[in-house]
């Protein structure tokens, strides 16, 4: 039965594909769709599904940043706006069912408080699934948002060892083993080599933190993430994160689902959904307002603001845990169930235009930044280079390493990975930090003495959008780019890339030109 479920999400993800929609608005679809036909959630898909969280939040902690998480903006704004949040949303609430009889019993103070709680968290589910799709989880506005959902994450753990009573173990104390133990876990991940032992070994860690906490009385999946942050500086620790990509997108395909089977709502409690909805607005709004008072910059700000104003998978964990121990009523669930997966349509549609929505309304955004930076939001200078290669990938890597052997050229590498730049500039190569997409960088920058852009990105339609945002700032050499498959090569062409690579013909010729060279030399 599972099987046919999948089956039945994927044939409603590629539909809502082929419309441009992204495909999770599909599986959110085929949930309810199974639901109204009679199908009821299952073992074995809830399984799935908490497999899907599970995997997703270690590789979220081996993406992570511990300092991230200690900047202002990140704690500051992710405590700001649950307070202000819960206090604005609960007087709502309990004030709009005072004025509606048939429902003012059925809310107290204590309900609307547990209510807006639960809607104040942002779904890791969506949030990182978007910002991966668009290739944003290691910009400023992707670590900012990551930074927040981590924080919110942690007031959830709070809330559930409070609200049940559930104490750590006497025996948590044991999980500092896990310190001395790092050497030799380090050392299982240099081993594993680079085929099928990765993600195994990938699995057995998110799942051995996931039972390790479980063990000791803490959420299992707090375990998960924190042994990904605890990887998160090993060598291997990207490789081992994109291993796990593919199966931990088809786990959460169950996570979806799970959402839509969970009951089958009637029409006043979809009524109230909506309700709820026309409340994101101001969760958005709310965001944006505290980060350009943190001093962020406007496009940040609102790009961060933008993804994060949805409501989360923890609502319905919240939501869950209230009406087991008689806080609320069962119906609330479903009405934050189907909140949730609105929310989720919202946000994939909405931020797929995110910077275009930018560049038209750039100048009332940026009224609102403050005139003092922050250090980071700086921006960078080119220094008359020549050729700029954007992406520090292995691709990119190699062609700056190319061009740098060249004693005539002038060349700059950009990325949007600050640890990464720190790390090759600390190497002495030329390099700047930069979001290929911000159309604010490339007016700041002195692109005069440039004659070619590289793009090294795997995604095409990044290197579409910087090449859109190239000539928006009036940037007049060629651009290069990239492709993996040969209909890419055309479609890149047609949107305004002067050269395309296909990676794998150019690495071809490239391995023949070098053994033909090295053959000869040695004649």
């Amino acid at each position: 039965m599972e099987y046919a479920f999948l089956l039945f999400a994927f044939v409603c993800g590629l539909t809502v594909k082929l419309i441009g929609v992204p495909p999770l608005v599909g599986y959110l679809i085929a949930g309810f769709l199974l639901n109204f036909a009679g199908y009821s959630l299952t073992d074995d898909l809830t399984q799935i599904a908490n497999l899907g969280i599970t995997i997703m939040l270690f590789t979220i902690g081996l993406k992570l940043n511990l300092k991230d998480l200690s900047r202002r903006e990140v704690w500051a704004g992710s405590v700001s706006h649950t307070l202000i949040w819960i206090g604005v949303i609960t007087c709502v609430i309990y004030g709009a069912a005072a004025l509606v009889a048939q429902v003012s019993d059925a809310v107290s103070w204590q309900s609307a408080v547990l209510i807006a709680f639960a809607l104040s968290f942002s779904s890791t589910v969506c949030v990182v699934k978007v910002l991966e799709e668009s290739g944003e989880s290691k910009t400023r506005h992707g670590r900012l948002a990551i930074g927040i959902l981590v924080m919110q994450d942690v007031f959830a753990v709070v809330f559930l060892v409070a609200a049940t009573g559930k104490l750590p173990s006497v025996y948590a104390l044991g999980l500092l083993a896990l310190f001395p133990a790092m050497p030799l876990i380090n050392k299982i991940i240099s081993k594993s080599g680079h085929g099928e032992l990765l993600p195994l070994t990938g699995f057995i860690l998110a799942l051995g933190g996931y039972q390790l906490f479980e063990l000791v009385n803490i959420k299992g999946d707090l375990g998960a993430l924190i042994f990904g942050i605890m990887l998160a500086q090993h060598e291997k620790a990207t490789e081992l994160s994109k291993s796990l990509l593919s199966f931990k997108d088809l786990f959460l395909i169950g996570f979806f689902l799970t959402i839509g089977l969970t009951a089958l709502p009637t029409l006043s409690m979809v009524g109230m959904a909506l309700v709820f909805c026309l409340f994101l607005p101001f969760k958005a709004m709310l965001f944006f307002g505290l980060f350009t008072s943190l001093r962020l910059r406007g496009r940040t700000a609102y790009l961060s603001s933008l993804v994060l104003g949805n409501y989360s998978e923890f609502g319905l964990i919240v939501g869950a845990v209230a009406v087991s121990m008689g806080l609320l009523a069962e119906s609330w669930l479903v009405i934050i169930a189907l909140a949730v997966s609105i929310s989720f349509v919202f946000t994939s549609i909405l931020y797929k235009g995110s910077h275009s929505q930018y560049n038209r309304f750039k100048d009332k955004i940026k009224r609102f930044e403050k005139e003092e930076r922050l250090k980071e939001d700086v921006y960078p200078t080119l220094s008359q280079a020549e050729f700029l290669v954007i992406g520090m990938g292995r691709v990119g890597r190699g062609a700056f390493n190319a061009l740098s052997k060249l004693s005539d050229v002038n060349v700059c590498g950009m990325d949007a990975d600050r640890i990464k730049i720190k790390k090759m500039a600390n190497e002495g190569h030329k390099v700047i930090c930069g979001d290929g997409e911000d159309v604010d960088l490339w007016e700041n920058l002195d692109l005069n003495s440039t004659q070619l852009v590289l793009l090294a990105l795997p995604s095409i339609q990044d290197a579409i959008n910087i090449t859109t945002q190239l000539k928006n700032a009036g940037y007049q050499g060629r651009v290069a780019a990239i492709a993996r498959y040969e209909d890419e090569v055309s479609y890149l062409l047609e949107n305004g890339i002067d050269k395309v690579f296909n990676f794998f013909t150019e690495a071809g010729l490239g391995f023949a030109d070098e053994s033909l060279t090295y053959v000869r030399s040695h004649q």
